[in-house]
């Protein structure tokens, strides 16, 4: 470990990467992880903010930035904000776009600043309402060392500075599975060989954040992960301890809670529960609960607020926010005394589950699955390699063949809200329930299509990301998809108090918003293939971890046990209303003959009523939804790019006549020589007293010299003439054989 405190550099001229002129004051911090130095620095970059650091790991370096507002505001929720900016000058490229600069971000940088968001998001004060803003830049990108968790680090070291209340610091790494070993932060080489890619984040104590993808592995293995991964990070607490102890600010004092609101607490928790708080609670249906519930708070009100008091509103607030709180008690007691949950279940219960398979008519593959209230329309759509997406990104990847789009329309939850485009929420959701199902498609090379899926939600009371995943599963295998296996996920939660806890099974909203974890697992009956968890207290230790996978694995095993009752595999054939696709090889060197010039042959050739993608190794992929369209243009190809074969017989047609043979066309543009002597049994005057141009008749290929001249005999004459012996071309002209 490598400790530097760098006050003053003097200048520099000269050779690239020097400097020049008078450096400010700055710190340098570095510690060993995976194998590698990672870089913190502090002090020389952005100084007019509160925390500002710049983090190096391999030639990947990011400028990270903390800074609040002065004054609360009036929201009544924490209004944090982490943008992750990606420059393409990172990785010394113009960014492709109309305008020739970065746009907004795209799904890369929005799930790294969701990493970061969900990392650093519990830790700040209850009551702290100061805007908040974390700015995440990548500078420099090796694109081998990823900068999503470099970027959580580079927060939790700036935030750790700054004058901001916050509870860290915290670290996150990324942990691999190469050749039977845990690899800390690997390349983009090591996770090509990795089976799981996990992403772990924590405070000294305890792991605090996780987003995984895995090839089925087993709970065990993953749990695994996480302790490894919490055991490597220390290193990185450490530094930024360190470096807080050298440059950090003093934090400035979180507001007070409100005496008067402590004060009520007590009060309206005696009259919810006698105004029937308990039995509101339990109320099976979301609507009919929600209703229950305003009814006692609106009562509340009524007998605490007159309507002519001058501070009627801030009362009205007041009374509203100490019924949530104890709305979020007593829901809690229930749950850890009696065992008892919002709409009746215990805590290791799924609720009931109805699926239809093949609900749209003209949808290559659909599937609704109905979770209790949770509703999500499954769609699959086959698609050729030209609906592959571009990735413009800062990573090497050009394209993706899988897209999986997750929709929350307002309706779902009974709302009226504005609609635009997909929210970070919609975003990462449609990530975690695109890694579980990738792990078990069919490789790009067995089944040359892309897929999409969409997930539209359609009722939401509790993981619709989740019923996404069993919705996208079906409408997959529904189209047709030789997937290895299907695929389900339940969310997870847990109430913790006081030591005592509980872990509960397929969580409602009201769990969700009211509980400490949301732990979504996703896997077939072999193994786990995507997870993710966040906590909103200080974290979790890995026995409720394995305690939650546990409790998970049997929940995901009785909703595979239904869905196979709906569909046990995948369909036999594709949907009618899906492309059908034809492979084959020809010579790349034939490939220009297939495009032709300016394209024009290609064009002819879809005119016919087909897509055609064509590889550069010579593998041509043919796609119609009318197979014999496709049959029609692959025997065009075919006949395009075919080449001769010595043994191969046709009949051919005579195209010229010559002193010393016939030239026959074979195939295509493809002619070769039937000489003189090969024309009938005795000796010939003249060529055309035996065959004539226009003439068809059998030949066979004895010979193809290497310019890809070819040799002809007639094969009924085989044996009854003497063979001629193949001869050499006169010279370098290239012109037609001699006699």
């Amino acid at each position: 470990m490598q400790q530097d405190s760098i006050t003053e550099s003097a200048p520099q001229t000269g050779a690239r990467g020097g400097t020049s002129g008078h450096v400010p004051e700055y710190h340098t911090f570095s510690t060993r992880l995976g194998g590698q130095d990672l870089v913190i620095e502090t002090g020389r970059l952005a100084k007019l903010v509160s925390g500002s650091v710049t983090v190096r790991y391999g030639e990947t370096v990011l400028l990270v930035t903390a800074q609040a507002s002065e004054r609360p505001s009036t929201l009544d929720f924490l209004p944090l904000t982490v943008e992750f900016e990606e420059r393409h000058y990172s990785v010394g490229r113009i960014p492709g776009s109309f305008m020739r600069r970065e746009g907004r971000p795209g799904e890369k940088a929005i799930l790294s600043a969701r990493i970061t968001d969900r990392q650093i998001r519990p830790l700040f004060p209850k009551g702290y309402r100061q805007e908040t803003q974390v700015i995440i830049t990548v500078q420099s990108a090796d694109q081998q060392n990823a900068p999503d968790v470099l970027g959580a680090v580079g927060a939790s070291a700036a935030l750790t500075l700054s004058d901001i209340p916050w509870g860290g610091p915290t670290a996150c790494v990324r942990v691999g599975h190469v050749d039977g070993e845990y690899v800390v932060n690997p390349t983009v080489e090591q996770l090509g060989r990795s089976t799981l890619e996990i992403v772990v984040a924590g405070t000294r104590d305890a792991v605090m954040m996780v987003e995984a993808g895995a090839q089925e592995v087993d709970e065990e293995l993953l749990v695994g992960a996480i302790e490894f991964g919490h055991r490597e990070m220390q290193a990185v607490i450490d530094l930024i301890e360190r470096i807080r102890d050298a440059a950090g600010k003093e934090k400035f004092a979180p507001p007070e809670p409100n005496e008067a609101f402590r004060e009520l607490v007590p009060e309206i928790t005696e009259a919810a529960r006698a105004a029937g708080l308990r039995d509101a609670l339990l109320t099976p249906k979301k609507k009919d609960r929600s209703a229950n519930l305003k009814a006692i708070r609106e009562a509340l009100i009524t007998e605490r607020v007159p309507e002519d008091a001058e501070d009627a509103a801030e009362r009205t607030d007041l009374i509203k926010t100490a019924f949530e709180r104890v709305e979020k008690a007593e829901l809690r007691r229930l749950i850890l005394e009696e065992d008892l949950r919002a709409d009746g279940r215990n805590t290791r219960t799924v609720r009931p589950i109805w699926i239809e398979t093949s609900a749209l008519p003209r949808a290559h593959g659909s599937a609704i699955f109905t979770r209790g209230e949770t509703q999500v329309l499954g769609v699959a759509t086959l698609g050729t390699e030209r609906d592959e997406i571009l990735i413009d990104d800062l990573t090497t990847d050009t394209g993706d063949k899988f897209l999986l789009h997750y929709n929350f329309p307002p309706y779902s939850t009974g709302e009226v809200k504005r609609m635009g485009g997909q929210s970070r929420r919609e975003i990462g959701h449609a990530n975690l329930a695109k890694r579980a199902i990738r792990a078990v498609l069919p490789p790009f090379e067995e089944f040359p299509y892309v897929m999409r899926v969409v997930g539209d939600v359609l009722e939401s009371n509790g993981s619709s990301s989740m019923a996404t995943v069993c919705s996208g599963s079906l409408a997959l295998m529904d189209a047709g998809v030789p997937m290895r296996a299907p695929v389900a996920g339940v969310a997870m939660g847990l109430v913790m108090e006081e030591g005592r806890y509980r872990i509960l099974t397929d969580i409602l909203g009201l769990e969700d918003a009211l509980g400490d974890m949301d732990f979504k697992v996703c896997g077939t009956e072999k193994g786990v293939t995507a997870l993710q968890m966040d906590i909103k207290i200080g974290g979790i230790t890995p026995q409720i971890m394995r305690e939650a996978l546990a409790q998970a694995r049997e929940a995901r095993l009785h909703i595979l046990g239904v869905m196979a009752q709906a569909l046990p595999a995948p369909r036999a054939e594709l949907s009618r209303y899906a492309p059908r696709i034809l492979t084959m090889r020809i010579n790349s060197e034939k490939i220009g003959t297939v495009i032709g010039p300016g394209g024009k042959q290609i064009r002819e050739l879809e005119a016919m009523g087909a897509q055609i993608t064509i590889e550069e190794d010579g593998t041509v992929r043919i796609f119609s939804a009318d197979a014999d369209a496709a049959k029609r243009v692959q025997d065009r190809i075919s006949a395009l790019t075919r080449e001769a074969k010595v043994g191969e017989v046709f009949e051919g047609t005579v195209v010229k006549t010559a002193a010393f043979g016939a030239f026959v066309n074979l195939f295509g543009n493809q002619d070769g020589m039937l000489h003189i002597s090969q024309l009938a049994e005795g000796r010939i005057d003249n060529v055309e007293d035996v065959v004539k141009v226009g003439d068809r008749i059998n030949v066979k290929i004895v010979h193809i010299d290497d310019r890809g001249k070819i040799d002809l005999v007639r094969p009924e004459l085989e044996g009854k003439i003497a063979p001629r012996a193949p001869r050499e071309p006169r010279g370098d002209r290239g012109g037609d054989r001699g006699p």
